[in-house]
C-alpha cells in the first residue's frame, strides 16, 4: 500500500481548541470538515494521546481555528509539538473569546461547536460537533497541509491522522541539510546555517538553533 496516496486528499491546518478546568487549551489538527449544513455539523479527529482529547470529552465543546497562509507558522509548533498538560499553549499565542470558547486571534476563521456525537478508532476520536457560531476574523487565504508542507516545510506531527512515518526520507538527498529533530523543518535560507546567529529559533516549532542536526 503506498500511503502517499493519502496525500492526494485535500486537508487544513487548524487549531483545535477548548477549556481545561478553565484554562484554554489545543492542539494542531489536519482532519476538520463540514458534515452537514443544516444543522450545521463539523467533525474533528484528535488522537487518543493528545491532552485535549480528554478536555473535550470533559468539556463537551471545542472550537475550530482556521489557520491562514499568513498566519504566524509558529502557532503550528506551539499546538502540534507540545503537550497541553504540562505547557499552557495559549500563554505564546493570543486568544479571543467566541461563544465562550478560546479561539486563535490569528487565525482566518473560526467555529464553535457543542459536542452531539463521537467516534472512536483504534487512535482517535472523531467529535461531531453542532455549530453554535462562526464568523470570518480576517482576509486570508486558508492554510492547506500542501502550503503547510510545501511553503512553511512543515512536517505532521506523530499523532496527526495523516502522520506518514516516511515524511523525513526526504531530507536524505544529496546535499548538506539541517532539519529541526523536533518538528522536521527543514532550513533552506540564503545564510549559511552556521552562520546564522546563536538566538536563531526554528520557524515552526521556536526550538533553539541547538535542535537542529544535520542530514
Amino acid at each position: 500500500m503506498n500511503k502517499n496516496a493519502f496525500r492526494q486528499l485535500s486537508y487544513g491546518v487548524y487549531v483545535i481548541s477548548t477549556w481545561d478546568k478553565g484554562r484554554a487549551t489545543g492542539c494542531t489538527a489536519n482532519s476538520a470538515m463540514q458534515i452537514t449544513s443544516d444543522p450545521a455539523t463539523i467533525a474533528v479527529s484528535i488522537n487518543h494521546d493528545n491532552y485535549t482529547n480528554q478536555c473535550i470529552q470533559e468539556t463537551g465543546k471545542f472550537a475550530v481555528s482556521i489557520l491562514g497562509e499568513h498566519s504566524d507558522p509558529g502557532i503550528i509548533g506551539t499546538f502540534g509539538f507540545q503537550s497541553g498538560k504540562d505547557k499552557n499553549k495559549f500563554d505564546e499565542v493570543e486568544q479571543v473569546v467566541k461563544e465562550y470558547m478560546p479561539v486563535v486571534a490569528d487565525a482566518c476563521a473560526y467555529i464553535v461547536c457543542e459536542v452531539i456525537d463521537k467516534m472512536e478508532t483504534s487512535s482517535h476520536t472523531v467529535f461531531l460537533g453542532k455549530v453554535l457560531d462562526a464568523d470570518v476574523l480576517k482576509k486570508d487565504d486558508p492554510m492547506t497541509y500542501a502550503y503547510y508542507h510545501n511553503v512553511v516545510k512543515g512536517k505532521s506531527p506523530k499523532n496527526a491522522p495523516t502522520y506518514i512515518a516516511e515524511d523525513n526520507a526526504d531530507t536524505a538527498s544529496s546535499g548538506k541539510k539541517y532539519v529541526c529533530s523536533v518538528c522536521g523543518y527543514v532550513y533552506e535560507g540564503d545564510i549559511p546555517f552556521e552562520e546564522l546567529p546563536g538566538d536563531f529559533k526554528c520557524p515552526v516549532c521556536k526550538q533553539p538553533k541547538s535542535a537542529f542536526v544535520e542530514k
